[in-house]
């Protein structure tokens, strides 16, 4: 009886870790929301220019961020093992679009340099939690990311960038 108690407190307690690291604001299948931010030279960027013909995953995340940065070497090795693979309908393949949640360009450009984050597009608009795309995208937390496809339309959601790989491999010709 003390094992079925322990037992249902342990699943109660995971079922609400999981439910409190859910995106709801964005749901799969919906469009990606438009995002205009400046890339890391100041150079203004929209999303929408990105994404034509590529499947994109989109990674929120920020140099401050202890548990991103440990991630960043699993993105590093998830862009190096697609970024040249063909897709189904993107025929521009595949790339990574980072969002930082920083509130200073040093920090973050020192951290995509320390971090080997070598895929072009990099936005910030450096407003931290109070960024637009915290609110446009319902980021509560970070690490996070998610996989658009080439039409736009949001694949998948993940707390982790292992959570693209199944679906990146159904994309794959």
């Amino acid at each position: 009886m003390k094992k079925l108690l322990i037992t249902l407190l342990l699943a109660g307690a995971v079922c609400t870790a999981q439910a409190q690291y859910e995106n709801t604001k964005i749901k799969v299948g919906q469009a990606a929301p438009e995002l205009a931010m400046q890339d890391t030279s100041g150079k203004d960027v929209k999303l929408s220019q990105v994404i034509k013909g590529k499947v994109v995953l989109l990674d929120f995340w920020a140099s401050w961020c202890r548990p991103c940065r440990m991630a960043n070497p699993r993105v590093v090795a998830l862009y190096n093992r697609y970024k040249d693979k063909k897709f189904k309908n993107a025929k521009k393949g595949f790339t990574i679009v980072s969002v930082s949640l920083d509130q200073s360009k040093e920090p973050w450009l020192k951290a995509i340099q320390m971090d080997g984050l070598v895929w072009p597009d990099h936005m910030s608009d450096l407003g931290g939690w109070r960024s637009i795309v915290a609110d446009t995208y319902g980021i509560q937390f970070i690490p996070q990311s998610m996989l658009i496809g080439a039409d736009g339309k949001i694949i998948g959601k993940y707390t982790d960038p292992d959570g693209a790989e199944a679906d990146l491999q159904k994309l794959l010709k």
